[in-house]
């Protein structure tokens, strides 16, 4: 037997339709596909330089996964998020994301505890410049961090799956200063917690930075709706 076989797995080489889908998604939570509208299948068949055929099978994946809604005879659509959805995926996405935490204290070496608190430094630099996308895009790196460092692919893939599902509506939903500050005070906490590897009290900053999260969203649904 090959030395490596107990060990080693074929890699999984992405499929033309999986690169599409993720390309898709990728449009769809940056805000580029806006949610309730339709999908521009022309224009992204030339901007990928693909066919209709691998296109529409990615469609198909991100049905799958409820980003677009396939409607016979009238395409695809960007799925609006709903109040509904937001109060029914952020309780378990906060549970999950606690899960993590715990997980992460016990687990993450101390160079990688280490590279996370590089991060929020990055992170405390673009706030005070007041470099709101620069960070958004430091915080999911440090939540990322955290659900790579628990080490649990099985609750990584579950928080990952309902992430993207309201992804874009967190970053579409403007936030106000106040609570800009109270989001970047609740990474303090966390990263006090996680060097001092603090898993309990981890859990408890994430739930509730996941419950002011899911406020924000409802806040901003509901002044669109009025």
């Amino acid at each position: 037997m090959n030395a490596f076989d107990a060990q080693t797995r074929p890699l999984k080489r992405m499929s033309l339709h999986e690169e599409l889908a993720q390309k898709v998604a990728e449009l769809i939570v940056g805000g580029e596909l806006e949610p309730g509208s339709k999908v521009p299948e022309k224009e992204l068949c030339e901007a990928f330089g693909v066919s209709r055929t691998p296109l529409r099978e990615a469609l198909k994946v991100l049905a799958n996964d409820r980003l677009i809604s396939l409607e016979p005879n009238r395409g695809a659509w960007v799925t609006p998020i709903t109040p509904a959805d937001v109060e029914d995926i952020y309780p378990v996405m906060g549970v999950l994301e606690g899960l993590a935490g715990e997980l992460a204290c016990a687990r993450l070496s101390d160079a990688g505890i280490a590279q996370i608190r590089a991060l929020h430094t990055e992170m405390e630099g673009q706030y005070a410049a007041r470099d709101r996308a620069g960070f958004i895009k430091t915080n999911q790196k440090i939540h990322e961090a955290i659900l790579v460092g628990a080490r649990n692919e099985t609750l990584s893939a579950q928080f990952q799956s309902l992430a993207i599902r309201v992804r874009q509506a967190r970053y579409a939903a403007p936030v106000s200063d106040e609570r800009w500050a109270l989001a970047f005070a609740e990474h303090e906490q966390m990263i006090m917690c996680l060097e001092a590897r603090d898993g309990a009290g981890l859990a408890r900053v994430l739930r509730t930075h996941l419950d002011h999260k899911a406020e924000t969203v409802l806040d901003w649904l509901d002044q669109k709706s009025s």
